[in-house]
């Protein structure tokens, strides 16, 4: 699956991930999803209110700022090394339970791609769902 990302953006795949796994026809199960990089990462965060983002976005540029000149690794930027901390700190991969053939997420919760580089680019998320076919009861 490829995401079209935003400079330090939150984007919201929520939708996406819950259609390939309906596309599953996966009765209960896991959904697992893995971003191929390392300056990105994927979350599980309220949905709701845009000021949640917009304070964790604050907080990872406090911890990783991108202006620290006591990184050694910026051969692609000043936004390089800062991006990799901020991945370390969050996740590369989660797993959402499926019930009922559905992402079995709580009510403000979204599946979110962080990108943390300053420049747009396309990331690759891997999805991977697996569980019963309750009608069939074949183990997938």
């Amino acid at each position: 699956m490829v995401v079209k990302s935003h400079h330090q953006k939150f984007i919201d795949v929520t939708g996406m991930i819950s259609d390939y796994t309906q596309r599953a026809l996966i009765s209960v199960g896991l959904c697992h999803i893995f971003i191929k990089h390392t300056s990105a990462s994927v979350i599980i965060t309220e949905n709701a209110d845009p000021n949640v983002h917009r304070d964790l976005q604050t907080f990872m540029e406090r911890i990783a700022p991108e202006d620290d000149y006591l990184y050694l690794h910026d051969s692609e930027g000043r936004d390089d090394m800062p991006a990799h901390i901020r991945t370390v700190l969050t996740q590369s991969s989660l797993f959402v339970p499926v019930s009922g053939g559905r992402l079995n997420l709580g009510r403000w919760q979204g599946i979110y791609l962080w990108e943390h580089r300053a420049v747009a680019t396309e990331r690759q998320l891997v999805v991977t769902v697996s569980g019963l076919d309750t009608i069939s009861g074949v183990e997938v």
